[in-house]
């Protein structure tokens, strides 16, 4: 247990933010689930971020003049980060205020400076190094997937906005949930070509309609494939066309979801649905560290991989957001 400035009956929170979507959405994720109020800084890099923690140190170097600007006191009680970028400005606040600061961290830091932080929350399929240093640490939260922000109050509200749209057609529903495009790997249209081809047969055999939503890495030229290969009935989010994106209510209403092994963070928030998810991740369409990712969400039956086939089965909503939530207010005294 961590006293953070004696008994108070609610601590006060910050969210540090940086400019990669995911990394927020973790650390939202995760403020959220806490339960109390809390205030976000948005932080924005010079080319400075890039070099290693181990010479940022406990520093803000890497931050513009403006993010600098937003770091002042009152110092808060907590503090949520995401990513490795974030970790030296989290224990720069820590140092600057003097005081007991809890810092929790969503994704090993790197080996310097992590014993400064109270708790470091890393995935069961990170690389073997985060893994080897994490393991056996109490300050460590192991879980299974990436933190993300759907409650069930939260999908509830999208399914309320977009039922009567999409109401007419025909159940069931297969939400099939596009990424694309890595810094590391290619979507080859042929790959896009193939999952909707599945899909649509899958639907076509159950007499069901497709809810395909895209998203800003599949690129223009797969979303034209897929829009002209798509069987109807359907109902499509076009990423490139821009709009009302119901990527959340297709993910709540769906009696099945398909998605692309591409992301942590979508596979992470398709098996919050309860019911049947499969994986589409063809040998050499991504990393082993996100290979690693499925089979454990196959070992524990959150998932299975994309066959021929529909099968019905229900597991219970994953979410790793709520589970390091709980290890911060755990570990604090309030």
């Amino acid at each position: 247990m961590v006293r953070v400035k004696g008994m108070l009956q609610t601590p006060t929170v910050w969210v540090l933010l940086d400019d990669r979507p995911g990394n927020a959405s973790q650390a939202l994720g995760v403020a959220e689930a806490l339960g109390w109020s809390f205030e976000t800084k948005k932080l924005s890099y010079t080319v400075s971020a890039r070099l290693p923690n181990l010479i940022r140190g406990a520093s803000r170097i890497g931050l513009t003049a403006q993010s600098e600007s937003i770091l002042r006191p009152p110092w808060p009680n907590i503090v949520v980060a995401a990513g490795r970028r974030i970790a030296p400005v989290a224990r720069w606040i820590k140092k600057k205020a003097q005081e007991s600061i809890f810092l929790a961290q969503i994704m090993y830091p790197g080996n310097s400076g992590a014993s400064e932080f109270d708790l470091i929350a890393v995935p069961n399929h990170d690389d073997d190094v985060a893994y080897k240093n994490a393991k056996g640490d109490q300050n460590v939260v192991l879980t299974t997937g990436a933190p993300h922000r759907l409650t069930d109050r939260r999908l509830r509200d999208e399914v309320g906005k977009w039922t009567g749209r999409i109401n007419e057609l025909p159940r069931p529903y297969i939400a099939l949930l596009m990424g694309g495009a890595t810094q590391s790997r290619p979507f080859p249209i042929d790959k896009a070509k193939d999952i909707v081809t599945r899909v649509s047969s899958m639907a076509a055999t159950v007499d069901g309609s497709v809810l395909l939503s895209t998203s800003r890495r599949t690129g223009s030229a797969a979303e034209e494939l897929i829009l002209s290969s798509l069987r109807e009935p359907r109902s499509v989010f076009l990423w490139s066309k821009g709009g009302e994106n119901p990527y959340y209510a297709y993910l709540a209403l769906a009696d099945f979801v398909v998605v692309t092994g591409d992301s942590v963070s979508m596979c992470s928030e398709a098996c919050v649905n309860p019911g049947p998810v499969y994986i589409y991740a063809p040998k050499g369409m991504v990393s082993a560290k996100h290979v690693r990712f499925h089979k454990e969400l196959y070992a524990l039956e959150y998932a299975k991989p994309l066959g021929g086939s529909l099968d019905k089965w229900e597991h219970t909503p994953l979410n790793a957001a709520r589970d390091v939530a709980a290890a911060i207010r755990s570990r604090v005294d309030y």
